[in-house]
């Protein structure tokens, strides 16, 4: 007969049944609850961001007015290029892990900065038109959309109108990396005395724009130097369509819209304004194709550690005068960024020579180098001394 089980002692602890865990191997692991954002979640929280970037924009601005309510000069007040550049690098910075571009987001700071120094001081800036050339959009990268921004029809007139002072300020190109220096830019430097004040390097992508299918375009329009940086994409591309040269990209793009089997070469911004599709994008030939915008007006920039100074430069007709002034350069170890020479006019024999350079005019070397050079000239004027622009995309 078997023996009952006795059970525990009294007084003593009751048995406990060990139970084996199972390996850490084949444990299962905790199941973790994701709670997925509803629709009406997601957009209560995008309410609520919005809600506050109105309010953080606007005092922005506020904080902006009272930075420029103390500045009464007109040049204090749209050019303090160390506050600018300042402003871009803490961008930057902030923005290193950022999903947003870059230039989206200069874009939304620079449209609120230069409002509010609308409102402290209205800019009118004349540019080579018309609205949507690429010349636009470099007038829109330094002043913003708020600023009156006036299209005028040759370059010539953009140094007239600021010379006048119909314009506080104006914006031509200066140079191209494909096609080199524009011409009519650097003569008018010759002829009126003003300053550049700034500048704008901005990536020139061009494209084919049309409301015709590819197979149907004949007519090809654009300046001649938008043509001229597309030469090789057009002749393998589109070797039947007649090339017609017009005086800016955005006529190019109000041809195209109005005519049948037209097409143009032109920017993305205009292809949105004249209503036109995209047939090929960045079609020029160079991937790094950049123009250089000069801003023009009356006044020196102060000083930022990262600037350039150009200088006219006419020097005695005779052998080795030309090198004879540059060992100015050489011996300051001053970096020459550009050089350009053209004839002078009329029956004078010699030539002007264009040059830009590091430094700025009011660094001791670089002053100390210009009177050296002063007395190997024939002629020498400072266009101005400014900051080096960074590169727009």
């Amino acid at each position: 007969m078997a023996k009952k089980n006795p059970g525990p002692k009294k007084g003593s602890l009751p048995r406990t049944k060990t139970v084996a865990k199972p390996s850490s191997a084949s444990a299962a692991p905790p199941v973790k609850v994701i709670r997925k954002k509803t629709a009406a979640s997601t957009e209560n929280e995008v309410k609520a961001v919005d809600k506050e970037l109105v309010r953080l924009l606007n005092r922005r601005m506020e904080l902006t007015l009272a930075q420029l309510e103390d500045l009464k000069d007109r040049h204090e007040v749209w050019f303090d290029p160390n506050m600018d550049q300042e402003l871009w690098d803490r961008l930057d910075q902030l923005n290193q892990n950022g999903s947003v571009a870059v230039s989206v987001l200069r874009s939304c700071f620079r449209e609120v900065i230069c409002a509010a120094r609308n409102k402290v001081k209205v800019v009118r800036v004349a540019y080579l038109g018309p609205p949507f050339s690429f010349t636009h959009l470099a007038a829109i990268e330094r002043f913003g959309k708020s600023a009156d921004l006036v299209p005028v029809n040759t370059i010539a007139s953009v140094f007239e109108e600021v010379n006048r002072g119909h314009a506080d300020y104006g914006v031509v190109p200066i140079e191209n990396s494909t096609d080199g220096r524009i011409v009519d830019t650097l003569d008018m430097f010759t002829r009126l005395p003003l300053q550049i004040c700034g500048e704008v390097q901005l990536a020139v992508h061009h494209n084919l724009l049309s409301r015709s299918p590819r197979s149907e375009i004949v007519e090809i329009y654009s300046k001649p130097q938008a043509l001229s940086q597309c030469r090789d994409w057009l002749a393998r591309n589109m070797p039947r369509a007649r090339l017609i040269e017009v005086t800016s990209t955005s006529t190019a793009a109000q041809l195209a819209r109005d005519k049948p089997g037209a097409a143009a070469v032109a920017s993305k911004q205009a292809a949105v304004q004249y209503d036109l599709q995209i047939v090929a994008e960045k079609i020029e030939d160079n991937s790094h194709n950049v123009t250089r915008f000069a801003i023009i007006g009356d006044e020196e920039t102060k000083p930022t550690g990262k600037d350039r100074t150009a200088l006219l430069l006419q020097i005695p007709h005779a052998p080795g005068a030309l090198s004879d002034a540059l060992t100015a350069f050489k011996n300051a170890k001053i970096n020459l960024t550009w050089i350009e020479s053209f004839p002078l006019r009329g029956q004078e024999a010699g030539y002007l020579f264009f040059l830009d350079f590091e430094g700025h005019s009011k660094e001791q070397r670089i002053s100390k180098t210009l009177e050296q050079l002063e007395k190997k000239a024939v002629r020498i004027n400072v266009l101005g001394s400014y900051p080096r622009g960074k590169l727009v995309e």
